[in-house]
This record gives C-alpha cells, sequence and structure tokens, in this order.
C-alpha cells in the first residue's frame, strides 16, 4: 500500500467519523429542542418525549434544518414565539449536543 492510499484510507475515515458525529449531534439537537418547544407548549411527560421524539424520528433521512425551524416555529406561533428565537434555540440545542457528545467519548 503507497502512502497516497494510506492517506486516502485516512481522509475517508475520518469522513465516516465526521459524518456520525454530525448524524448524532443533529438527532441529539433535534431531540434537546424539542423538549423546550414542549414546555413551550405547556406539555409535559409522555407527550413532550413524544413531541420531542417526533423532531428526531419523522423524515429522519430528509429532513432538513429549515424543516424543523419551520415545525417548530409552526407550532409555538400561536404562543407568541417567534422563528428567529427557535433559530437561536436550535443553535444552542446543537452546541449542547456537540458538548454532550465530546464528554461521552
Amino acid at each position: 500500500m503507497t502512502t497516497f492510499d494510506k492517506r486516502e484510507q485516512g481522509f475517508e475515515a475520518k469522513f465516516v467519523h465526521d459524518e456520525e458525529l454530525m448524524f448524532k449531534a443533529t438527532a441529539r439537537s433535534n431531540k434537546l429542542l424539542g423538549l423546550w418547544a414542549a414546555t413551550q407548549l405547556g406539555l409535559g411527560g409522555d407527550a413532550a418525549a413524544s413531541y420531542a421524539t417526533a423532531l428526531v424520528t419523522d423524515h429522519l433521512e430528509k429532513q432538513t434544518m429549515d424543516e424543523i425551524l419551520d415545525k417548530v416555529a409552526g407550532d409555538l406561533a400561536a404562543k407568541g414565539v417567534a422563528r428567529e428565537e427557535v433559530a437561536a434555540k436550535l443553535q444552542e440545542c446543537m452546541h449542547q449536543a456537540l458538548q454532550q457528545l465530546e464528554a461521552d467519548k
């Protein structure tokens, strides 16, 4: 195996690791956002857990951050929560999720 082949394998392994980390961070972030949104909606217990889980699992492979924002912002619009506030909370949740994943290592 040449040095180039080893380097290529290293880059591929890093890419796989980074993608896996991003997938886990996004799922955890969506769950944290869902729990926050459930609180804003006045949901508790199983209803809050179901809401958060639905954000993670619904359309798992095709879901974008914009779709998550649209859903949560739409759900919270009646409570007077602006999309910008939801976007800021999502950023906060992503940061928290990445910290939690780093701590889990």
